[in-house]
């Protein structure tokens, strides 16, 4: 079968999403457009989904989101409540919530 070229133009920055979304899958970005085109032409419609999970939290992100939280705390002053006074911070939250 002859083949043909032809041009696409898309953000630069979709396009290295896409490049390595196709890397992923284990394929090039042309096999993943010839895909998706011989199956709209068979199916004559846009028919599927090709998806990657989202990336896990790192465990560093992870930490850093709880550093900055208890830098919040600080700030807040909360840092050294007891279990008690977080449960009572909840409820009258709660309460305050109810009246509105």
């Amino acid at each position: 079968m002859a083949q043909a070229t032809f041009s696409v133009r898309m953000d630069e920055n979709l396009k290295k999403q896409f490049d390595s979304l196709c890397s992923d899958f284990g394929m090039s970005m042309s096999t993943a457009i010839n895909v998706f085109a011989r199956t709209v032409v068979r199916e004559r419609r846009i028919p599927f989904e090709i998806a990657s999970p989202e990336p896990e939290i790192t465990r560093e992100k992870a930490m850093q989101a709880f550093m900055e939280l208890r830098e919040q705390a600080k700030k807040n002053k909360v840092q050294d409540m007891t279990l008690e006074e977080i449960n009572e911070e909840i409820r009258l939250a709660r309460l305050e919530e109810d009246d509105e």
